[in-house]
C-alpha cells in the first residue's frame, strides 16, 4: 500500500533526474569509454532502484521523474554492456579482497574494513543485476507500472536542439526517442528532459558558423519553436532552468559541482536565498501554436538545486562523504573522505561509511525544512504550488556516493503526516492542475550564463561547421525516393541516419570545453564523421544505380556492428517538412 497521507497538500515537491552518458559501447573502455557506464550502472542505476524498492516495502513512493535518455536505455539492453557489466563487477570485488588483505598485512585496519564495505556493496550489485536477470530496464518499467516513479525521455541523442541547423532534426531526435521509450518502457512518455534544459523560440535564425565547404554564409531563415515537434509528439511538458522565468541567474549547476562559485552564487549563502514564488508554477509555453495543444514548462527552483549541486556549500562537500577523486589503483576503489574544502590528496583522511550515512539523514531533514520554507507563502494559494529540482541522475551515488542514501531519506521524511509538502510527478499534478497562465520563454539553457557558449565557442566551432552540411544531406536523402521500396539504400540510409544521431550528441562538446576528456571527445566526433562519410559515399554509389562492392559491404557491416543502436530507426522522420 503506496503511502496516502498527503491526499491534500499544502504544496508538492518533485525530483526530476536525468539519467543519461553518450553512446560508449564499442567506444573504448578505460579511462574514457565502457567504464563510464559499467561505474554508472553500479553507483547510480542499481542503487536508485533499490532506493525505489525500499521505499515500496515501507509504503512509500518516490514519484520522481526520472529521464533515462535514449541512448542510455540502447546501451543498457545492448549485449556487449549485459556481457561485460558482470564481468566488471567480478572484477570490483576481486580487488577489494586484495585491498583487504593488503591493508590487513600493513596493519592498517580502518582501511580493511573499507575494503569489505566494498566487496559488499559489488557482491549486492552483482546479485541485483542477476535478480533482474541482466535487464537493469526492466527494473525501472517494473517501477513505472507500480506507479512509483514517472519516467520520461530525451532527445535520442541528446542533441543540442536549439542549435541543430535543421527542423527535421530536432523532430527526429524527438520522435527517435519517443519511439525507443516505448520500446524499452512499453508507455508513451508523458514529459521530455530537453538536452541541457535548452530552449529557442520560433523566430528567423541564422546558422553561427560558416558550414565547411562553403565561403560565404547560409541563409536565414524561419524556424519553429522547441516545443512545436513535443506538441507533435504528444509530450505533455518539460524543464527549463530559472532565468528562462526569471531574469536571474543565481548558478550554474555545472561549475558548481566542479567547485566553482558561478554568477551571483558567490555572494549568496544558501540559508539566505530568497525564494521565488514564481517559480514554484507550471506555465504553458505561448508560441504560434500554443493553444492547439499547449505544452507545459516546470521551472528549476535555485534555492534547493545548490545544496546538491554545490561541491562546495552543498551537502556533497560535507568532510564525512567519500572523496570522488582520490582512488586505490589497480582497482579503482576510494578509501578516503572528503576531509576538508580544497584539502590536498596526500592529506584525505580515512572514510567511515557508517558516519557518512548517519549524516545523509540529517541532509534530508534539512532539505526538507528548506523546501517548507520555500513553499509556505504559497500552502493559501487556490492551487497548491509545485517547487521542481532537476538533477543529473549520475550526482547520485557515482559523484556524490551517498546520494541515494539521501533521496531515500527525503521520501521517507516527506512521508511523514505533519509535512505539509507531498511528492509528486510533473505529470500527476498535471493530471490536476492545470497551468493558468502563458509564457513566452526566450533563448537559452542551464550552461554557463544562461546561453549557449558551453557548445559553442571557439574551441568547438569546428564540430558544427562539420554537422550543417551532415543535416543537410540527411534531410536530402530521406526527402528522396531511393531508400523506399530498395532494401539496399534503406539499409544504407538507416545507418546514416543513426551516425548523424551519433554526431549531433551535445557531449561532445561538453567535454571538449570543460576538458574533462577533450582527447577522446574529439576522437568520436571524428570517428562519426568519418563513418558518415563512408556511408554518404555508398549512399551516392546508390543513387548512381550502383551496388555495393564486396570491401563496401564489409565497411557497413563494421559500422553497423559498431554503431548499433536504434534499430527500428525511421528515415522518413529526416524528410522534409511541407
Amino acid at each position: 500500500m503506496i503511502d496516502t497521507a498527503h491526499e491534500r497538500p499544502s504544496a508538492y515537491f518533485t525530483f526530476a533526474l536525468h539519467a543519461h552518458l553518450p553512446y560508449v559501447v564499442n567506444h573504448g573502455t578505460w579511462p574514457h569509454g565502457l567504464e563510464w557506464l559499467l561505474e554508472a550502472a553500479a553507483e547510480t542505476y542499481l542503487p536508485l532502484l533499490r532506493v525505489i524498492a525500499n521505499l515500496e516495502r515501507d509504503g512509500i513512493a518516490l514519484r520522481a521523474n526520472l529521464n533515462l535518455s535514449p541512448i542510455l536505455l540502447e546501451q543498457l539492453a545492448h549485449p556487449v554492456f549485459r556481457a561485460e557489466f558482470p564481468q566488471y563487477l567480478k572484477r570490483k570485488i576481486t580487488a577489494a579482497t586484495e585491498d583487504e588483505a593488503y591493508f590487513s598485512q600493513n596493519g592498517e585496519p580502518l582501511l580493511a574494513a573499507t575494503a569489505r564495505y566494498w566487496r559488499a556493496y559489488f557482491q549486492q550489485a552483482l546479485d541485483h543485476f542477476e535478480a533482474l536477470g541482466g535487464d537493469i530496464i526492466r527494473g525501472f518499467r517494473e517501477a513505472a507500472e507500480r506507479g512509483l516513479i514517472d519516467i520520461i525521455t530525451c532527445g535520442a541523442t541528446h542533441g543540442y536542439f536549439p542549435l541543430l541547423g535543421t527542423d527535421e532534426s530536432i523532430r527526429a531526435q524527438v520522435q527517435t526517442g519517443v519511439s525507443t521509450h516505448e520500446r524499452h518502457i512499453g508507455q508513451h512518455p508523458r514529459g521530455i528532459w530537453l538536452p541541457e534544459c535548452a530552449y529557442r523560440p520560433a523566430g528567423m535564425w541564422s546558422y553561427p558558423v560558416v558550414p565547411h565547404g562553403s565561403s560565404d554564409p547560409w541563409r536565414p531563415f524561419e524556424r519553429k519553436g522547441v516545443e512545436e515537434p513535443l506538441e507533435d509528439a504528444k509530450i505533455d511538458c518539460f524543464f527549463v532552468d530559472t532565468h528562462l522565468v526569471e531574469e536571474s541567474v543565481l548558478f550554474t549547476p555545472y561549475e558548481l559541482r566542479a567547485g566553482g562559485a558561478v554568477g551571483v552564487a558567490a555572494s549568496l549563502a544558501v540559508e539566505t536565498c530568497e525564494p521565488h514564488h514564481s517559480l514554484y508554477k507550471p506555465y504553458y509555453v505561448d508560441g504560434p501554436r500554443a493553444h492547439r495543444r499547449p505544452v507545459t514548462i516546470f521551472p528549476r527552483d535555485p534555492r534547493t538545486g545548490l545544496q546538491v549541486w554545490s561541491g562546495d556549500a552543498g551537502y556533497p562537500g560535507d568532510s564525512n562523504y567519500l572523496d570522488f577523486h582520490k582512488k586505490r589503483f589497480p582497482g579503482g576503489h576510494r578509501y578516503w573522505q572528503v576531509t576538508g574544502p580544497k584539502i590536498d590528496m596526500a592529506y584525505k583522511t580515512p572514510y567511515f561509511p557508517e558516519k557518512a550515512a548517519a549524516r545523509t539523514k540529517s541532509h534530508a531533514e534539512h532539505y526538507v525544512s528548506l523546501l517548507v520554507d520555500s513553499l509556505r507563502s504559497s500552502f493559501t494559494d487556490h492551487v497548491p504550488a509545485i517547487l521542481t529540482s532537476p538533477f543529473d541522475a549520475e550526482l547520485f551515488g557515482h559523484w556524490w556516493f551517498e546520494g541515494p542514501m539521501w533521496l531515500e531519506h527525503v521520501a521517507r521524511i516527506m512521508a511523514r503526516a505533519e509535512v505539509p509538502v507531498a511528492l509528486t510527478s510533473c505529470a500527476a499534478y498535471l493530471d490536476r492542475h492545470r497551468p493558468d497562465t502563458f509564457l513566452a520563454l526566450p533563448e537559452g539553457s542551464w550552461g554557463k550564463n544562461g546561453t549557449h557558449e558551453v557548445w559553442l565557442n571557439s574551441d568547438t566551432r569546428w564540430t558544427w561547421e562539420y554537422l550543417y552540411p551532415a543535416e543537410v544531406a540527411v534531410r536530402d536523402a530521406a526527402t528522396s525516393d531511393h531508400w523506399k521500396n530498395h532494401p539496399q539504400g534503406e539499409r544504407i540510409l538507416k545507418q546514416l541516419c543513426r551516425e548523424l544521431l551519433l554526431l549531433e550528441s551535445s557531449d561532445w562538446q561538453f567535454l571538449i570545453t570543460t576538458e574533462a576528456a577533450r582527447d577522446y571527445a574529439e576522437y568520436r566526433f571524428n570517428e562519426h564523421l568519418a563513418s558518415f562519410r563512408a556511408i554518404e559515399k555508398m549512399w551516392q554509389l546508390h543513387t548512381g544505380g550502383g551496388t555495393l562492392s564486396p570491401d563496401e559491404e564489409v565497411a557497413l557491416s563494421k559500422i553497423e556492428v559498431q554503431d548499433s543502436v536504434f534499430s527500428h530507426i525511421d528515415p522518413s522522420l529526416w524528410a522534409a517538412m511541407n
